[in-house]
């Protein structure tokens, strides 16, 4: 197929704290673009500091779809969002203006690009219900190595604690004798109608990055990060969002079981490890063009490597 019949997306991926949303905003008023967050937390409602939302400032006045968008009480699909994001950029497109797609969930990303199809596996209440009841006796860490024993592969690339994700790809493995990553491997139908031009953002000296990631949660706590935290306590307690790295490392503190620097420690911990498996999911991608923070002289110099990249492969 010809440029022209499709649609041509920029997808700014990376590990957290890189500077992706100011990559983003920069690419999209190069090129007179809106902004689509695939990032599966900055989607709920009430989460901005833990998520590292951007803010009205550091969104520059260009318009951002998919953040803030859903109740904290609701669960979110991967085809949920392959609904949502299929209509957004139909409606920015149609508005003559183009997409810049950013954020940190690789699944999201690659199953709307790649046009995955999820098998429909008919009503598993009953095998969900008693997953859960597993869950409350044997804890979250028994139950995701009972996935990381299964299905290795897709156990990586999904966070320890998203008990949420746990739990649905043992449903899956259970109704269906398939795991989720021969699932997705199958689930490959006509390729979508989409023309990518991926740009990665990352530090070659990994120190660099998680020197970020520190100063990132050290800002968040100054930012409000625990009263956050307290309200989703108090507010949604079991909601799927509360798991978010950010919250659910302060609430032993909140609960009086922990002190603050080791939970403190503990999130910083987690957000290193997040971004570690955030690398090993966009490094499977040959085609992502990768920028190093480390190698530029600041976010205008990365803003212009990408711009020159974009231009050269005439996506826009």
């Amino acid at each position: 197929m010809s440029h022209t019949e499709r649609i041509p997306l920029v997808a700014v991926v990376g590990p957290t704290a890189s500077g992706k949303t100011g990559l983003a905003v920069a690419l999209a008023k190069a090129f007179d673009g809106e902004v689509l967050s695939f990032d599966s937390m900055q989607l709920y409602r009430g989460m901005d500091v833990a998520t590292a939302k951007p803010t009205p400032e550091e969104m520059e006045g260009i318009p951002h779809h998919l953040i803030s968008a859903v109740d904290p009480a609701d669960t979110y699909s991967v085809a949920r969002f392959q609904e949502d994001a299929s209509r957004i950029i139909a409606d920015i497109t149609a508005r003559g203006k183009h997409v810049i797609m950013v954020g940190g969930t690789g699944l999201y990303l690659d199953s709307f690009v790649q046009n995955l199809q999820f098998l429909d596996t008919g009503d598993t209440s009953k095998v969900r219900e008693r997953l859960k009841r597993e869950l409350e006796d044997a804890g979250p860490e028994a139950m995701y190595a009972r996935l990381k024993a299964l299905d290795p592969d897709y156990a990586e690339s999904i966070h320890p604690n998203n008990m949420g994700r746990v739990l649905r790809a043992l449903e899956i493995y259970e109704t269906t004798g398939q795991t989720m990553s021969q699932q997705i491997a199958q689930s490959r139908r006509e390729p979508g109608n989409y023309d990518v031009c991926y740009i990665g953002l990352t530090a070659r000296d990994r120190d660099i990055l998680y020197e970020r990631i520190n100063t990132r949660v050290d800002r968040m706590l100054e930012n409000g990060l625990l009263e956050e935290a307290e309200r989703w306590l108090r507010d949604t307690p079991g909601a799927t969002a509360s798991q978010a790295i950010g919250i659910k490392e302060m609430l032993p503190y909140l609960r009086g079981e922990a002190d603050l620097p080791s939970c403190v420690e503990t999130l910083k911990t987690a957000t290193r490890h997040y971004a570690k498996r955030q690398l090993t999911w966009f490094r499977r991608n040959p085609e992502v063009h990768w920028l190093y923070l480390d190698e530029a002289d600041g976010p205008e110099a990365l803003a212009e490597q990408a711009i020159q990249i974009i231009e050269e492969e005439g996506i826009f």
